[in-house]
């Protein structure tokens, strides 16, 4: 009796590792999110199996997972796979593994590749220390609620997107963390098409904007500068005066100090508009 959680490669076989290999020819069964690419990636990596195969996606989680604790209790060892990278990890597989961990059933884990840390790694920003996000929501107001709450988030951060969402999403990203906050775009990882976009925001959206965007995407965004949130409206405020007193329009003078601390333009505006609310 044993429930066991494999990564499977991101897009190359080749990645597999051979106790990922012993596992499938092992398991008694073994729960897939897609049956479909699961033999695919069986027939590629030349692997038999005598194991039932059980579709586990997320319509069908809740059920499945009890159906899968009554095969544990009664002896089976279930091999539970994604269609790449780790099960759990944006993928169904959490609620299997806590409830089995809570019914005192021996658990284990064989690690292999992940699209987080490939991306990280990929994006050329800083890896000492990276939150993951998973997928940020589908609709803009509360993608924007999301990046509001990370805005001063130092740690580098990864998201999940789906392609025919990236232009939004960089969107939305480029108006919370500003035009200059570098990031990364990693594209169809370990694949034929592997392809890794880097630049600031702005840069990344003119691309999403001006290219057909296919395959499973990544994104990685810089963490902001080291005591931001300290940043206090009358900070900006002093700071777009002090522009405006160097002969600066007030227009220019807020993009710049939303430039230079990282931020985006709208809240400094605010504060300005609120700053002159108060002196009137």
């Amino acid at each position: 009796m044993a429930l066991i959680l494999a990564a499977t490669p991101l897009g190359n076989p080749a990645d597999a590792s051979a106790r990922l290999k012993t596992a499938i020819a092992d398991a008694t069964i073994i729960a897939a999110e897609d049956s479909r690419r699961f033999h695919r990636l069986c027939s590629d990596l030349e692997v038999v199996f005598t194991a039932r195969v059980l579709s586990f996606f997320e319509g069908n989680e809740d059920e499945r997972t009890q159906e899968i604790l009554v095969q544990l209790e009664n002896g089976a060892t279930v091999l539970v796979v994604s269609d790449a990278g780790m099960p759990t990890i944006s993928d169904p597989g959490f609620r299997l593994m806590r409830e089995a961990i809570a019914r005192g059933i021996d658990v284990s884990v064989i690690p292999g590749p992940s699209a987080v840390t490939m991306a990280v790694a990929l994006s050329g920003l800083p890896t000492d220390r990276f939150s993951f996000e998973g997928f940020p929501p589908r609709t803009s107001g509360a993608r924007l609620a999301v990046f509001e709450k990370l805005r001063h988030e130092e740690r580098t951060m990864v998201f999940f997107e789906a392609p025919h969402r990236l232009g939004d999403s960089l969107s939305d990203a480029q108006i919370v963390f500003g035009s200059n906050r570098r990031g990364a775009i990693c594209r169809e990882m370990t694949k034929h098409y592997e392809e890794t976009i880097r630049g600031t925001l702005d840069e990344l959206c003119t691309w999403a904007d001006t290219h057909e965007v296919l395959g499973e995407i990544t994104l990685v965004f810089e963490g902001a500068a080291t005591d931001s949130a300290s940043l206090t409206a009358e900070d900006m405020v002093s700071r777009v005066r002090a522009f405006e007193q160097a002969g600066m329009d007030r227009k220019s003078a807020i993009a710049s100090v939303a430039t230079e601390f990282g931020i985006a333009k709208r809240l400094v505006y605010a504060a300005v508009v609120d700053a002159n609310k108060i002196s009137k």
